[in-house]
């Protein structure tokens, strides 16, 4: 059975939805049944009828993606869908807050890449240590290195002999590293979250070379942000419109 093209122009088949995303009729079905689309009229044969209204909300989602994920901008839609505003904006704003941490996390592994670069000895320079005499070189407690092994900053092997904690050169790096950024207030989340960086990464120098494409992504979505607040303003204000009643004549 093939669905013929509605006379109303006002009116969409979910193929004219689709064409112009490059997606499939069947995606934009899904997209209803998952409630990202607002439920469309259905005819007396079965076939839905979208509108312009269902255009812009399938408009604010894709734009949504860009910039808050599938997941995140799911949510978004089925809120706006069901009339809960608030907890729409609220995922928005979870989502703004993590753009945030990640602005936040990038600036503290410049501040490391620097360190490590310029300042540091090397790794290969020094000599695996017990945690009194890197606890002595860094002016802290024993127990604060034990803290920061707990916030999974420091990873040191334990001597197979005495079961005591042995501090490799990348762990005494990652220790002097890590007390340089907590002196400049950043928290063990966040620094730990930097050193699995320098270490996914190879070493400072590599992360080094990534750290502007770092910083475009971060740019990129948060000008995605803004353009999905912007599809997602136009969405709402065709559904409000579409609820009005027509003016009298």
């Amino acid at each position: 059975m093939t669905a013929t093209k509605p006379s109303n122009p006002g009116v969409r088949r979910p193929v004219d939805l689709a064409r112009v995303h490059g997606l499939s009729a069947q995606a934009v079905r899904n997209y209803e049944r998952d409630g990202v689309l607002p439920p469309a009229e259905r005819t007396s044969n079965g076939y839905r009828r979208f509108t312009k209204v269902h255009a812009k909300a399938l408009n604010a989602y894709l734009a949504l993606i860009a910039g808050h994920g599938y997941a995140a901008s799911g949510e978004i839609m089925r809120a706006v869908n069901r009339g809960e505003i608030d907890t729409a904006l609220r995922t928005i704003d979870h989502s703004h807050a993590l753009l945030q941490r990640d602005r936040e996390t990038l600036d503290a592994v410049e501040t490391a890449v620097v360190t490590l670069t310029e300042t540091m000895p090397q790794p290969q320079s020094r000599k695996a240590v017990p945690i009194s005499v890197l606890a002595h070189r860094l002016g802290v407690r024993p127990a604060t290195l034990r803290k920061w092994e707990r916030a999974g900053i420091l990873r040191p092997v334990r001597d197979p002999a005495t079961g005591y904690r042995v501090y490799s050169a990348d762990d005494v790096r990652d220790a002097e590293l890590c007390h340089l950024l907590r002196r400049g207030g950043y928290r063990l989340d966040h620094i730990a979250d930097v050193l699995r960086r320098v270490r996914d990464a190879g070493g400072a120098g590599p992360l080094a070379a990534s750290l502007g494409k770092w910083r475009q992504r971060l740019t990129e979505r948060g000008q995605a942000m803004l353009t999905g607040a912007a599809r997602l303003a136009e969405y709402l204000d065709a559904e409000t419109s579409a609820t009005l009643p027509p003016p009298r004549c």
